[in-house]
């Protein structure tokens, strides 16, 4: 920001360029609902690894605002079939310990994440949206053991309901992380 300079008052700083809305770009919800369905659905797919539950978001497009889309993922998720959910589970990872994190840390995660797909036959997922990174490899190594003990058919239950929390907030952070960018030429690029 440069400081405008009047004499005898007070400097105020100027607006910064790179907050002003750049002229003809489409606000994200716009593009997401016009954009090509392959481009769509290939950025979908990186919310949640289900062909069927990106083709069914992209599909009943338009969405009149964020919260109808985000209403839509629920929905889709909710009607994951047991070969949709194995196909978004195959797609998941365990969340990244931090760098900090001891060495035990990683060897009970691992032998926890073992134990768990040695039972279910797929990858262990879990939302940890709103939780500190400081607690994260603690909740994940809770939510492994006591879902140990959940039956199969619970475990698909719990982990289908993960999945839909999951894909819902990569989808809100990829959609506002895109307003943020639409209203700063020089913004960093926004992970999901």
């Amino acid at each position: 920001m440069t400081p405008t300079h009047l004499p005898g008052r007070v400097a105020i700083p100027s607006l910064p360029e790179q907050a002003r809305d750049t002229p003809g770009s489409p606000a994200p919800l716009e593009h997401f609902n016009t954009a090509p369905a392959d481009e769509i659905r290939s950025t979908l797919l990186a919310c949640l690894r289900s062909l069927r539950w990106a083709t069914r978001v992209v599909t009943h497009r338009p969405y009149p605002n964020l919260e109808s889309l985000l209403a839509a993922s629920d929905e889709a998720a909710y009607d994951l079939t047991p070969g949709d959910l194995a196909e978004a589970l195959s797609g998941e990872t365990l969340p990244v310990l931090p760098e900090d994190a001891y060495g035990a840390a990683h060897m009970a995660l691992g032998a926890a994440h073992a134990a768990y797909e040695a039972r279910f036959g797929h990858q262990f997922a879990i939302c940890l949206d709103g939780l500190p990174p400081e607690e994260a490899s603690d909740h994940v190594l809770a939510g492994i053991r006591s879902r140990l003990t959940n039956d199969p058919e619970e475990e698909r239950g719990v982990a289908a309901e993960e999945l839909r929390r999951l894909a819902r907030g990569r989808l809100a952070r990829l959609l506002r992380g895109a307003e943020n960018r639409a209203t700063s030429r020089n913004a960093p690029a926004h992970g999901t």
